[in-house]
């Protein structure tokens, strides 16, 4: 009798669009793709900075934003944004996320009362994910009010220096 549980040694990447990509614990230097198995190695040194070293070819890799379980890196001068998730973490977003329908709006409302300091986006603006959209203070904390989903902004319900209470609507966005 085992006592692992199915895929605790895994984690799992979530793509700013939902695709879930899953990786073995501990991280491996190789990938398969398809039958054939690829050596991968993930490399620094002062002249090229990091890059991943795959089939001789140096492909460069910044971390361009991290905060949280949210990064955005730079893979050969293309921007990628995802997620890293746990098992349960993975879970737990399905099943809040199997709540939703098909909404075609997302209402951002303010998490706790508090005064807008800045508000970074502007009506027809695109968003992705876990973007900062609004700075609330809070208790003399300045907290960044993230979207919820990618999408476009379609109306801005607020403006820096105004007070909001919980819940108030902070802005819109049409989900694309």
């Amino acid at each position: 009798m085992s006592d692992k549980k199915p895929g605790l040694n895994k984690l799992y990447a979530l793509s700013s669009e939902n695709k879930v990509f899953c990786f073995p614990r501990p991280l491996k230097h190789s990938i398969k793709i398809g039958k054939r198995v690829y050596d991968v190695r993930l490399k620094t040194d002062d002249k090229f900075g990091t890059y991943i070293l795959w089939k001789n070819r140096k492909y460069p890799v910044e971390i361009v934003r991290s905060r949280q379980n949210k990064y955005e890196i730079l893979f050969n001068d293309i921007s990628y944004t995802f997620t890293v998730e746990t098992p349960f973490s993975l879970k737990r977003l399905k099943v809040l996320g199997s709540g939703r329908g098909k909404a075609e709006k997302e209402l951002v409302k303010a998490p706790m009362p508090g005064k807008i300091i800045d508000v970074l986006v502007r009506e027809g603006a695109s968003v992705l994910r876990g973007e900062p959209v609004i700075i609330l203070e809070a208790m003399k904390m300045q907290n960044e009010i993230q979207s919820p989903v990618n999408g476009r902004v379609t109306a801005v319900n607020t403006r820096p220096n105004t007070n909001v209470m919980k819940d108030d609507p902070l802005l819109e966005i049409k989900i694309e």
